[in-house]
Protein backbone atom coordinates (compact mmCIF):
# COMPACT_ATOMS: atom_id res chain seq x y z
CA UNK A 1 0.00 0.00 0.00
CA UNK A 2 1.27 3.43 -0.79
CA UNK A 3 0.99 6.48 1.43
CA UNK A 4 1.45 8.60 -1.41
CA UNK A 5 -1.73 7.52 -3.26
CA UNK A 6 -4.22 10.43 -3.16
CA UNK A 7 -6.89 8.18 -2.75
CA UNK A 8 -6.09 7.08 -0.20
CA UNK A 9 -4.78 10.16 1.82
CA UNK A 10 -8.40 11.82 1.50
CA UNK A 11 -10.26 9.19 2.70
CA UNK A 12 -8.25 8.73 5.24
CA UNK A 13 -8.34 12.53 6.30
CA UNK A 14 -11.92 12.11 5.93
CA UNK A 15 -12.29 9.45 7.95
CA UNK A 16 -9.96 11.06 10.43
CA UNK A 17 -12.20 14.47 10.51
CA UNK A 18 -15.47 12.00 10.76
CA UNK A 19 -14.17 10.90 13.73
CA UNK A 20 -12.80 13.67 15.45
CA UNK A 21 -16.00 15.13 15.60
CA UNK A 22 -16.82 12.63 18.52
CA UNK A 23 -13.84 14.73 20.14
CA UNK A 24 -15.10 18.25 18.68
CA UNK A 25 -18.86 17.98 18.53
CA UNK A 26 -20.64 20.57 16.49
CA UNK A 27 -21.14 18.89 13.33
CA UNK A 28 -19.23 20.91 10.89
CA UNK A 29 -15.94 18.73 10.95
CA UNK A 30 -17.89 15.92 10.21
CA UNK A 31 -18.73 17.91 6.91
CA UNK A 32 -15.60 18.91 6.32
CA UNK A 33 -14.21 15.31 6.31
CA UNK A 34 -17.50 14.26 4.24
CA UNK A 35 -15.81 16.81 1.40
CA UNK A 36 -12.83 14.51 1.72
CA UNK A 37 -14.71 11.60 0.68
CA UNK A 38 -16.25 13.37 -2.33
CA UNK A 39 -12.96 14.41 -3.40
CA UNK A 40 -11.59 10.41 -2.91
CA UNK A 41 -14.61 9.16 -5.06
CA UNK A 42 -14.05 11.72 -7.66
CA UNK A 43 -10.25 11.09 -7.80
CA UNK A 44 -11.37 7.29 -8.03
CA UNK A 45 -13.98 7.48 -10.58
CA UNK A 46 -10.73 10.02 -12.55
CA UNK A 47 -12.95 13.47 -12.35
CA UNK A 48 -10.41 15.29 -11.06
CA UNK A 49 -6.59 15.10 -11.46
CA UNK A 50 -3.87 16.74 -9.03
CA UNK A 51 -3.74 18.70 -6.32
CA UNK A 52 -4.94 22.09 -7.43
CA UNK A 53 -8.34 19.85 -8.49
CA UNK A 54 -8.86 18.37 -5.58
CA UNK A 55 -8.65 21.07 -3.70
CA UNK A 56 -10.88 23.02 -5.18
CA UNK A 57 -13.41 20.46 -5.12
CA UNK A 58 -12.54 20.19 -1.41
CA UNK A 59 -13.54 23.56 -0.84
CA UNK A 60 -16.54 23.75 -3.11
CA UNK A 61 -17.96 20.25 -1.77
CA UNK A 62 -17.11 21.44 1.99
CA UNK A 63 -19.10 25.11 1.42
CA UNK A 64 -21.95 23.40 -0.48
CA UNK A 65 -22.31 20.35 2.36
CA UNK A 66 -22.06 22.90 5.24
CA UNK A 67 -24.74 25.55 3.72
CA UNK A 68 -27.13 22.64 3.22
CA UNK A 69 -26.52 19.98 6.05
CA UNK A 70 -25.70 22.58 8.85
CA UNK A 71 -28.97 23.00 10.24
CA UNK A 72 -29.50 18.73 10.28
CA UNK A 73 -26.51 17.82 11.92
CA UNK A 74 -27.01 20.32 14.61
CA UNK A 75 -30.47 18.97 15.67
CA UNK A 76 -28.26 15.46 15.66
CA UNK A 77 -25.32 16.70 17.54
CA UNK A 78 -27.14 19.02 19.57
CA UNK A 79 -24.58 21.67 21.76
CA UNK A 80 -24.78 23.96 24.50
CA UNK A 81 -27.48 26.85 23.88
CA UNK A 82 -28.13 28.74 27.10
CA UNK A 83 -29.97 32.15 27.03
CA UNK A 84 -29.27 34.37 30.01
CA UNK A 85 -30.93 37.81 30.77
CA UNK A 86 -28.45 39.90 28.99
CA UNK A 87 -29.86 43.18 31.08
CA UNK A 88 -28.24 42.60 34.82
CA UNK A 89 -30.41 44.95 36.46
CA UNK A 90 -33.56 42.78 36.26
CA UNK A 91 -31.59 40.13 38.29
CA UNK A 92 -30.71 42.20 40.57
CA UNK A 93 -34.02 44.32 41.35
CA UNK A 94 -36.27 42.97 44.00
CA UNK A 95 -33.83 41.10 45.61
CA UNK A 96 -33.33 40.80 49.63
CA UNK A 97 -29.90 41.28 50.90
CA UNK A 98 -28.40 41.68 54.50
CA UNK A 99 -26.30 44.95 55.20
CA UNK A 100 -22.91 44.11 56.72
CA UNK A 101 -21.86 47.85 57.06
CA UNK A 102 -24.45 50.50 58.43
CA UNK A 103 -25.30 52.69 55.64
CA UNK A 104 -26.63 56.28 55.87
CA UNK A 105 -27.25 58.90 57.18
CA UNK A 106 -28.07 60.88 54.01
CA UNK A 107 -25.85 59.29 50.78
CA UNK A 108 -23.44 57.92 53.27
CA UNK A 109 -22.86 54.37 51.66
CA UNK A 110 -22.76 51.41 53.55
CA UNK A 111 -21.92 47.51 52.09
CA UNK A 112 -24.29 44.59 51.49
CA UNK A 113 -23.59 40.76 50.77
CA UNK A 114 -25.12 39.96 47.68
CA UNK A 115 -23.85 36.80 45.38
CA UNK A 116 -21.34 35.64 48.29
CA UNK A 117 -19.31 39.32 48.19
CA UNK A 118 -19.37 42.52 49.36
CA UNK A 119 -21.33 45.43 47.50
CA UNK A 120 -21.52 49.24 48.09
CA UNK A 121 -25.11 50.55 48.85
CA UNK A 122 -26.59 53.58 49.26
CA UNK A 123 -29.89 53.83 50.96
CA UNK A 124 -32.85 55.96 50.94
CA UNK A 125 -31.58 59.01 53.20
CA UNK A 126 -32.33 56.67 56.33
CA UNK A 127 -29.87 55.27 58.99
CA UNK A 128 -29.85 51.26 57.93
CA UNK A 129 -28.37 49.39 60.58
CA UNK A 130 -25.92 46.40 60.14
CA UNK A 131 -27.87 43.06 59.74
CA UNK A 132 -30.55 44.32 58.70
CA UNK A 133 -32.14 42.81 55.59
CA UNK A 134 -33.42 45.39 52.68
CA UNK A 135 -34.67 44.97 49.12
CA UNK A 136 -32.18 46.25 46.38
CA UNK A 137 -33.96 49.17 44.10
CA UNK A 138 -31.84 49.39 41.09
CA UNK A 139 -27.85 49.86 40.57
CA UNK A 140 -26.06 53.32 40.55
CA UNK A 141 -22.34 52.57 39.25
CA UNK A 142 -21.18 50.13 41.43
CA UNK A 143 -23.35 50.90 44.17
CA UNK A 144 -26.30 49.06 44.61
CA UNK A 145 -29.41 51.38 45.88
CA UNK A 146 -31.85 49.81 48.71
CA UNK A 147 -34.35 50.06 51.22
CA UNK A 148 -35.28 48.86 53.98
CA UNK A 149 -37.74 46.20 53.97
CA UNK A 150 -41.18 47.09 56.36
CA UNK A 151 -41.60 44.39 59.03
CA UNK A 152 -45.26 44.34 57.87
CA UNK A 153 -44.08 42.96 53.99
CA UNK A 154 -41.52 40.57 55.61
CA UNK A 155 -44.33 39.18 57.43
CA UNK A 156 -46.44 38.40 53.71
Amino acid sequence: MEFSNPILVWAVVGLVFMLAEIVVPGGIIVLLGAACLVVAGALAIGLVEGLVQSMTLWFISAIVLLLTFRQVTQRLVGGDSHVDNTDEAIDLYNQIVRVKQTIGPGQTPGRVEFQGSEWPALGDGTTIAAGTEVRIICRENIALVVEPISIEASKN
